[in-house]
């Protein structure tokens, strides 16, 4: 399944088109590589998303075309989460 899709799907991230756009600004990565919005996701990958001033780290147990909105929450789970600092993202935005 295509990054943007699962983002999507999984309510990572609430809409595609945003979805899309983060991944193509190089704020994802998957198994430590940047990744664009149609990089293949499979079980076990690991994502790194730099978004709404967060930096949170997942993995996926779940691969799914469709999955309800009160079940999404299952489809990865939270490895870890921090607030990005303004100097941080300041930085990552001149790159």
């Amino acid at each position: 399944m295509r990054l943007d899709k699962y983002l999507k799907v999984s309510r990572i991230i609430k809409r595609r088109t945003v979805a899309k756009e983060v991944c193509d600004a190089g704020r994802i990565q998957v198994n430590g590589r940047p990744a664009k919005a149609g990089t293949d996701i499979e079980v076990g990958d690991k994502l790194s998303i730099s978004y709404g001033g967060r930096l949170t780290e997942a993995e996926v147990l779940i691969v799914a075309e469709t999955m309800r909105a009160d079940q999404s929450s299952t489809m990865y789970r939270i490895l870890s989460e921090q607030r990005i600092s303004e100097t941080l993202r300041e930085e990552n935005s001149m790159e």
